[in-house]
């Protein structure tokens, strides 16, 4: 439809069709599916659990609920559901509704059109601005959402309380012909929730005494943890009954879809001052720590794990890096596996102990997440330790035992240059002994992240020890401790 039509005249000579939201979204969405569009771009590992639900849901023409867990994405859905609107709508021009010029509902927009007729004018309405979102929060009114009456409107018009023109209509009447998301549905008080009913179910809308008929054109979207149904409010049977599909999220299945959303979403910084190399063992390894927290004893399962916590973890993995290359006027670095460490404030604030892991700390609980991880990807680069071994029986890691033994303490600085930090590692021959028998395909650019690793590694599962220095960590054979308490 040209946009440039600017008249109800015109617009009915064009030969414009009112269409409801529910039915512009169907027909979308039919369009999409026809040509094999993707529907909801950018969300990873939906593609065969909740994305075929919201198509269905949407071709019944459903008001929908996402039920999901922190940082599953439900919002994210809600508003890509806006590229399944007309790019374009036509309104009547100062209608605070959105009033379709064919079919119009608010007191101002039929006086409108009855006034002007064919001349009436008319504007368009970009679809990215037919999205509305509140959060639901105990302080939300019924004058928020549906509006009030407005003594200050009524004294300025000289009109009295039983004119409907006096009312201030809310956020609900105001988002007509558009997508309205509820975030945290179960926040919100009972009785606001109740102020639903007829808006979902019949169109009708009550202001202080006014019952009016207008049947608004709106597009429900409700979000919800399912922690909220038990810890802070619930929301009540009859509005559910009248939200069409409810529909279950849940969090990436695997690594490789982990990662992918963890790339696509994690900050480009265009001004980095140098270029960071990330080996696929860390991205790995920053995956593997949100999978061990979400069975951790520590973390409350209830409550989840957000994807977030992984984005914010990686943006820092890269900027440790990126710090330590800044120090040492290096233009590019690699990401080394006690850069770890920095992802330390992005995992504490990221999780809800339970009682044990508040015991604990906060701090004990990430580095024992990512001891986890590291324990867990160990095994599928390299063989497994036995926890008892018969006598003369020899470990693959029996050369890097040995070297430790032989050898007085080694340490990795952790501002160490690029130089310093390769030269340490090449130091140690059995790790290079080890990777061309189990690793002999990995890069020059992996091979010394993996060489960390395996120490690491090594440390975790009682074959090494570690211990922080002034400038860095000092590794040692399993008896150094022992031998110096004695």
């Amino acid at each position: 439809m040209d946009t440039k039509i600017n008249t109800l005249g015109a617009l009915k000579a064009a030969g414009y069709i009112s269409k409801s939201i529910k039915d512009e979204l169907r027909d979308n969405l039919i369009s999409s599916l026809k040509h094999g569009k993707k529907t909801f771009p950018g969300m990873h590992g939906y593609e065969q659990t909740v994305i075929p639900q919201l198509e269905r849901a949407i071709l019944s023409k459903h008001n929908i609920n996402l039920l999901g867990l922190r940082g599953q994405g439900k919002t994210r859905i809600a508003r890509l559901m806006i590229n399944l609107l007309d790019e374009f709508i036509p309104f009547v021009t100062g209608s605070e509704m959105n009033d379709d010029p064919l079919n119009p509902i608010s007191r101002f927009a039929r006086d409108l059109v009855a006034e002007k007729g064919d001349s009436a004018p008319i504007s368009w309405l970009h679809r990215d601005e037919r999205f509305f979102e509140k959060l639901a929060t105990p302080d939300v009114t019924i004058a928020d959402l549906i509006g009030d009456i407005d003594p200050i409107k009524a004294a300025n018009l000289k009109l009295s309380y039983a004119d409907e023109r006096v009312l201030h209509f809310g956020m609900i009447p105001r988002a007509n012909r558009c997508i309205f998301v509820i975030n945290e549905l179960p926040d919100l008080q009972a009785r606001i929730q109740v102020a639903l009913f007829n808006i979902l179910e019949e169109g009708d809308i009550q202001i202080r005494g006014f019952k009016l008929r207008m049947p608004l054109d709106l597009q429900f979207v409700f979000t919800a943890n399912p922690e909220d149904y038990t810890n802070r409010g619930s929301i009540v049977t009859p509005l559910k009954d009248r939200i069409g599909s409810q529909i279950l999220t849940h969090y990436s299945a695997d690594i490789k879809t982990a990662k992918i959303i963890t790339s696509q979403e994690a900050g480009k910084l265009e001004n980095r001052l140098c270029e960071v190399y990330v080996p696929e063992l860390a991205k790995d390894i920053v995956e593997q720590i949100a999978f061990e927290a979400r069975k951790s004893e520590f973390i409350d399962h209830k409550s989840g794990v957000s994807a977030r916590m992984s984005i914010t973890a990686y943006e820092n993995l890269i900027s440790t890096a990126e710090r330590r290359a800044i120090l040492n006027n290096e233009v590019e670095t690699s990401v080394r596996f006690s850069d770890l460490m920095g992802m330390i404030p992005s995992i504490t604030g990221k999780v809800e102990l339970v009682y044990e892991g508040e015991q604990e700390g906060t701090d004990f609980v990430a580095n024992r997440l990512i001891s986890e991880a590291t324990k867990t990807l160990f095994l599928t680069y390299f063989p497994k330790i036995e926890k008892f071994k018969k006598e003369n029986q020899e470990t693959a890691y029996d050369g890097i035992v040995k070297w430790f033994l032989e050898a007085n303490s080694f340490e990795l600085s952790d501002e160490a240059k690029n130089v310093e930090y390769e030269a340490a590692l090449k130091a140690i021959e059995p790790l290079d002994v080890l990777l061309q028998k189990y690793q002999p395909k990995v890069s020059p650019q992996d091979s010394f992240f993996l060489k960390e690793f395996i120490l690491w590694s090594l440390v975790e599962l009682k074959q090494l020890t570690k211990k922080r220095s002034q400038n860095g960590i000092v590794f040692n054979d399993v008896y150094d401790s022992y031998i110096k308490g004695l």
